[in-house]
């Protein structure tokens, strides 16, 4: 077929393009499509069935753009106007996509005169991709198709098409409002960096952090946490299959071009199970409104999956306020090095947290951002910084955050942390995760800090419940999991807990914690010989940790190795110094051996030393716990006389 000319109208399906004007119109409404995906649609039309290469789009629609930027254009073109023709990249009935070569026009095509249209003002449809995924005719686009059928019949007949309309009119508003599109569950992948330079990965993986923040504020989303998303970063895994994995509906995924003070964010959402393409944008700004760009994109992200928002989580996307810039990105560079939860990431993030609040020592960010960082820097899986030292500091920078923005979910979630495992105002405590919660419900450390809290209350079943919800919002965490095994324990669920300890080392065999978990339920289901097997293996892989070595000699002692238990308290002991004593490890061994005098002189050292009292809940201190000087220890630290046991929560 030869070119149509310009002046023509072009039809294919129920579609009609005018390429004088540039409307595209489908039975007669118009349908607004941007400026680039229109053009794309007319050279494609120029040339139906016949491919139009890459070289060509870029040539006439792109001539400036870079190669990284021109592909990026490209994709969310193509995305953009295969939504507005309701058309799918996977079984195409309009363009079709030739990989590495271009696209085709492969509908029958026809050009019909451009005078035969009637010339009468019509209305303008609203984006039906988004509206009504089966692009039906409704409201007033029925209205006009209607009045040309029946024109030529009056009276009875236009009062009939009348009730018609106005019928099918309420049941259009009554069908988007109260039918659910079907994602209530979504992943973002991490954005990918398109500044050509790898030392902006930190900006990028920030921006990523961003818009899962602000998405999982909206209560009615499960939003897959950080954690999860990021052991997807440069993967090549189809959507599908990462969808799968992560048991979500939908995925976003989108780039981030930084350069200067200027930054570009461009998303999309992909619905998972079709890999079908939902919705693209790009937003751009200064450095100083990114966080506002950001909310644009989740907001955006609520409006496509038709997600009800409370006035509450309206207001937290509206309310993005200026930043700093140099703050802003020393910010985002520490919470890159936190979150690689290593000795030497936590002090690196100390520093750049540090360096924010010099840069602004109004950004409640970046002391919430310390206050993580003291806390992990204190906690006993680092053991970087003495409790008494650490601990005060989390709290101060997290009453610092709260004092300037109390909206701020991470920092009541890092102060009710300090609150419990260092004040041991468990009442408190749990007030500060409920209102991390209720401020961003998706945010899964403060359920899992929330469950280990509700686990020392004597609350077992309200804590599983927590420690489930935290794990669906990070799936792949594997702290989480391996909390939530001991808390399997802790209701007495042994079977359960095997298995997910074995899920756990499926995901991350080096990961020493699920063999510890592992061998802890292996050690209550009386099997010692695989005990002391996993526990051998935790304490090869965590390089001699002290609650993976006491928990061996638990075993050992089980096993009837005495000497081999001797030994490893030996050496626990030789290695306890103050300030980072293995003090509540040590009791936990003499308990063991029936030695309940020198286990209460451990415990009574590391009250002494404000330790965490979540260790108290395992089944190393069943032998204690009809002790009354145990009891009174309880009631001094200001936990139920007779909490729950067999679980330690790692986290």
């Amino acid at each position: 077929m030869e070119s149509p000319p310009p002046s023509s109208v072009v039809r294919f399906g129920t579609y009609q393009v005018s390429l004088q004007s540039g409307e595209l119109r489908k039975a007669g409404l118009r349908i607004r499509v941007q400026q680039q995906p229109m053009k794309l649609l007319e050279i494609l039309l120029e040339h139906p069935g016949e491919v139009v290469t890459r070289e060509e789009l870029r040539g006439r629609v792109w001539p400036n753009e870079s190669f990284g930027d021109f592909d990026q254009a490209l994709n969310i073109a193509i995305g953009k106007l295969r939504s507005a023709l309701g058309d799918s990249a996977d079984s195409p009935r309009f363009i079709e996509t030739l990989p590495k070569r271009g696209y085709r026009f492969i509908a029958d095509v026809s050009v019909i005169d451009a005078d035969v249209r009637s010339r009468e003002p019509e209305p303008v449809a609203e984006d039906l991709s988004a509206a009504d995924p089966g692009h039906t005719l409704q409201g007033a686009g029925l209205a006009v198709a209607l009045k040309r059928l029946l024109w030529p019949s009056r009276g009875v007949i236009a009062a009939l098409a009348l009730v018609v309309i106005i019928s099918l009119s309420i049941l259009s508003v009554w069908r988007f409002r109260s039918w659910p599109s079907g994602i209530r569950s979504i992943a973002v992948l991490p954005l990918e960096n398109l500044s050509g330079d790898a030392s902006q990965n930190y900006f990028a993986d920030g921006m990523t952090d961003e818009l899962i923040t602000d998405l999982a504020q909206i209560s009615a989303l499960r939003v897959i946490s950080r954690t999860s998303v990021m052991v997807y970063k440069g993967a090549r895994k189809p959507l599908p299959q990462i969808a799968r994995e992560l048991n979500v509906d939908a995925v976003v995924e989108g780039t981030v071009v930084h350069s200067g003070d200027e930054v570009r964010i461009t998303a999309q959402l992909i619905e998972a199970s079709t890999d079908k393409h939902l919705w693209s944008e790009s937003y751009e700004g200064e450095l100083r409104d990114t966080l506002a760009l950001q909310n644009r994109v989740a907001s955006a992200i609520a409006d496509q999956i038709r997600i009800n928002l409370t006035p509450r989580e309206q207001a937290a996307l509206r309310s993005a306020k200026a930043v700093n810039p140099e703050a802003y990105q020393s910010y985002l560079k520490g919470r890159y090095f936190w979150n690689k939860r290593t000795a030497d990431g936590l002090k690196a993030a100390l520093a750049y947290f540090q360096q924010a609040v010099e840069e602004d020592p109004t950004y409640a960010k970046a002391y919430s951002g310390l206050a993580d960082t003291y806390a992990l820097l204190g906690d006993w899986q680092y053991a970087v910084v003495p409790p008494k030292e650490a601990f005060p500091k989390a709290k101060a920078a997290a009453i610092k955050a709260l004092e300037l923005d109390s909206s701020l979910s991470e920092a009541h979630t890092s102060l009710g942390y300090t609150l419990r495992a260092f004040d041991w105002d468990f009442d408190s405590a749990g007030k500060e995760f409920q209102r991390a919660i209720e401020i961003n419900p998706g945010y899964a450390t403060a359920h899992h800090w929330n469950a280990m809290n509700l686990g020392l209350l004597g609350r077992p079943k309200d804590a599983l419940v927590e420690m489930r919800r935290a794990e669906s919002l990070d799936p792949l965490s594997l702290i989480i999991n391996a909390d939530l095994a001991e808390f399997l324990l802790l209701t007495h669920s042994y079977d359960e807990s095997v298995k997910q300890s074995r899920k756990i080392i499926e995901m991350d065999s080096t990961f020493a914690i699920g063999h510890k978990q592992l061998g802890d339920a292996y050690l209550l289901k009386q099997m010692d010989k695989e005990a002391v097997a996993e526990l051998q293996e935790a304490v090869r892989l965590s390089g001699g940790s002290p609650i993976c070595v006491a928990d061996l000699a638990r075993a050992y002692v089980a096993s009837g190795k005495m000497n081999e238990a001797v030994k490893l308290l030996s050496d626990l002991k030789k290695s306890s110094n103050v300030g980072l004593a293995n003090a509540p490890q040590i009791a936990m061994i003499y308990a063991s051996m029936g030695d309940n005098d020198q286990a209460m002189h451990w415990l009574e050292r590391a009250y002494g030393e404000r330790f965490n009292p979540s260790i108290l809940l395992r089944s190393g201190f069943d032998p204690l716990r009809s002790d009354p000087r145990f009891e009174e220890l309880l009631r001094r630290i200001g936990l139920p006389g007779e909490i729950p046991h067999n679980s330690q929560p790692a986290g």
